[in-house]
């Protein structure tokens, strides 16, 4: 713990000292930090009280008042009556408050387009992907949006391979074997030819990469389909995410005319065998084995896909 913290407090000097925010005012504008802070807050919101600006910022309500009675003394807000309760006051920008925003809104984007300028495209992505994760492990989760499935990309068979040697890891204790393995099944999958068709589906959100799937034709079993590497990250789970995957292999796999669908899992993979339920697979068979450093007792699945599909559950 004490190396975290003083690497976090490197960062935070560093970040602050690139920001200029040790200066008394903002980009040379009249405007403190915190005063900034609160010009924003009222313009992204249009209209608010003293009280979402004091619970969205965490500033003291004494404070926040001297802040906006400066700014009402300069003309910049405008209060209007709220239903009976003055801290339910509505404040909004005037004419002369959304200049002053704008102004200031400008100059924070140009200083940031300075700050990367000589940064390449991919290192950008990469600094705000790894500015995204900041925010989503400290509880403040950039608005992701819709999921997209999607095909892989250049690069993203390593990315693929990367996180589920970790992840497996992390949760289940499970040795660089399995990273070795999957990386042969990943290769598996890329050098196998176009015919029996297979697909392979990355689940996107918010430009990360929060999941993904493969399907292949089975070795050795005409007729029927292999689904594998089934992969959610933890802060996409409980979305139906991973469902949405399987339904896209069903779906594929009906459409290429496979009769079934084959899966291998491990019986400590409760989330995913309950998934694989839903979908109407079926347990065939299991087997005890020792890999990846854990006594496991694999599994494997199957779906008709001759018959009408189950009724699907909630």
């Amino acid at each position: 713990m004490p190396d975290e913290v003083r690497a976090i407090r490197a960062f935070n000097r560093f970040y602050t000292s690139q920001l200029g925010l040790l200066k008394g005012h903002v980009l040379g504008s009249r405007f403190g930090l915190s005063e900034g802070r609160v010009l924003y807050e009222i313009a992204n919101r249009g209209s608010t009280s003293a009280g979402e600006i004091a619970r969205a910022l965490r500033l003291d309500p004494a404070y926040l008042h001297r802040i906006l009675w400066k700014f009402s003394a300069e003309n910049l807000v405008a209060t209007s009556p709220g239903t009976g309760d003055r801290r339910r006051n509505r404040i909004a920008l005037t004419p002369e408050g959304d200049e002053a925003f704008a102004a200031l809104d400008s100059a924070s984007d140009a200083a940031v387009e300075t700050m990367i300028t000589s940064l390449d495209p991919a290192e950008r992505q990469s600094l705000v992907a790894a500015m995204e994760a900041i925010r989503r492990l400290l509880g403040d989760p950039p608005a992701g949006g819709a999921v997209v499935l999607r095909p892989h990309r250049l690069g993203e068979l390593g990315w693929l391979i990367h996180r589920q040697g970790l992840l497996y890891n992390q949760q289940f204790g499970w040795t660089i074997a399995f990273e070795a393995l999957i990386a042969k099944i990943y290769h598996e999958y890329e050098a196998a030819p176009a015919t029996p068709p297979k697909a392979l589906w990355v689940a996107e959100r918010g430009g990360e990469v929060v999941g993904s799937v493969f399907v292949v034709p089975s070795d050795g079993r005409p007729g029927t389909a292999q689904l594998r590497m089934l992969y959610v990250e933890p802060e996409a789970r409980g979305m139906g995410l991973g469902r949405m995957l399987v339904d896209q292999v069903v779906t594929f796999s009906r459409a290429n005319g496979y009769q079934r669908i084959r899966l291998w899992t491990q019986s400590t993979l409760e989330s995913a065998r309950k998934i694989y339920t839903a979908a109407g697979f079926e347990k065939v068979d299991e087997e005890p084995h020792h890999s990846f450093g854990k006594d496991l007792v694999g599994e494997h699945w199957e779906l008709d896909l001759t018959s009408p599909s189950p009724l699907r559950g909630g």
